[in-house]
């Protein structure tokens, strides 16, 4: 029997911030927010953190497929933010969410892969029949130190998916993983923020590894751009999707309805599932999408996915991810810096 996606769900902070305001404030002028293609990032409120936008997104998750979360075997939860260096967020969810007990979970880490790497997981057990449902999370509050270039596009956000192999939302057809170790982004124990690796990002990082995957997995399938409706690849700016699907081969119009990375920013662990979530809000039954994760550190996960007749049934019974970017609410550069946490004394 074949597997795939139950359900998925998101949540995206109400709270934005324009990247001509973080401009303004450290005097880089108008040019960076159009070099980068982020025009405007989420924020959390004061008291949201990685576990409570997981929480949203796992019952938007829930409520989509009207599913009974006492099916759910597997909870993993991927984030670069957990808010506990000892305490899984995955109890956290299963609680708030109404799992029974009976549920096996881990947190997840991989820089912005991890909620990939979860779905991963989760359908190995299920493939294996050794649960009925699984949960992957990626979400995250993003950080980047107060004027350093990071700042314009760490964002908040998260996405989940119910991955099982009954009543399919849409077929996880394949996918395939390629990881090296490259020091291209990276943050220690105790450091408030991350650094990044200098000549390691872009090329050595993001471009070799999404197209390694993206081209493993269609080798693998023997498929072609032209096989597929839509593509998603992850997006730390607006800039390295547009350009690693040009070099794959695919259109702007098919990665189109996945790019919401200039209106919300990089939302790191969920970036790629929110993008793959946009799609599946407008993807018609029999379409394909090709999705590509990545990850810093490095790895890219690539997925082949058939979308199936149940999504017309499941598709409007939770908020679509252009209903979240809708509703936005403007902040300044002093209560960003409230909300982020990043006045300290």
């Amino acid at each position: 029997m074949v597997s795939g996606i139950v359900s998925y769900g998101v949540y995206i902070p109400r709270f934005r911030i324009r990247a001509d305001e973080i401009a303004r404030v450290w005097g880089d002028g108008d040019d960076i927010p159009l070099s980068l293609q982020v025009f405007e990032k989420s924020v959390p409120d004061l008291d949201e953190d990685a576990v409570t936008i997981a929480v949203e997104a796992a019952r938007n998750a829930i409520d989509r497929a009207g599913v009974d979360p006492r099916r759910i075997g597997a909870i993993y939860a991927g984030s670069e933010s957990h808010p506990y260096a000892v305490k899984p967020t995955g109890t956290i969810v299963g609680q708030a969410v109404g799992t029974s007990p009976s549920f096996t979970t881990a947190d997840f880490e991989f820089a912005c892969k991890a909620g990939t790497a979860a779905i991963q997981a989760c359908l190995g057990l299920v493939t294996s029949d050794q649960i009925d449902l699984g949960l992957a999370i990626g979400a995250d509050v993003s950080q980047g130190a107060p004027g350093d270039m990071l700042e314009y596009t760490a964002a908040a956000g998260g996405a989940a998916y119910l991955i099982g192999k009954k009543d399919l939302a849409a077929q996880i057809e394949g996918f395939y993983s390629f990881t090296t170790d490259t020091p291209d982004f990276w943050r220690r124990e105790g450091m408030p923020y991350p650094e990044h690796g200098g000549r390691f990002t872009g090329e050595p990082a993001y471009f070799k590894h999404v197209t390694s995957a993206a081209t493993g997995l269609m080798e693998r399938m023997q498929t072609s751009p032209k096989d597929y409706d839509y593509a998603v690849f992850h997006q730390p700016n607006g800039k390295f999707p547009v350009r690693v699907a040009r070099m794959l081969g695919f259109s702007k119009s098919q990665i189109e309805p996945g790019l919401i990375v200039p209106l919300i920013g990089n939302t790191y662990s969920a970036s790629c599932l929110i993008g793959l979530a946009a799609t599946l809000d407008v993807a018609r039954p029999g379409e394909r999408i090709f999705v590509t994760s990545f990850g810093s550190g490095a790895g890219s996960d690539a997925f082949s996915i058939r979308v199936m007749d149940r999504i017309e049934e499941i598709r409007c019974h939770a908020p679509s991810v252009r209903d979240y970017i809708g509703n936005a609410q403007y902040l300044d550069y002093a209560m960003y810096a409230k909300h982020k946490g990043k006045l300290r004394v």
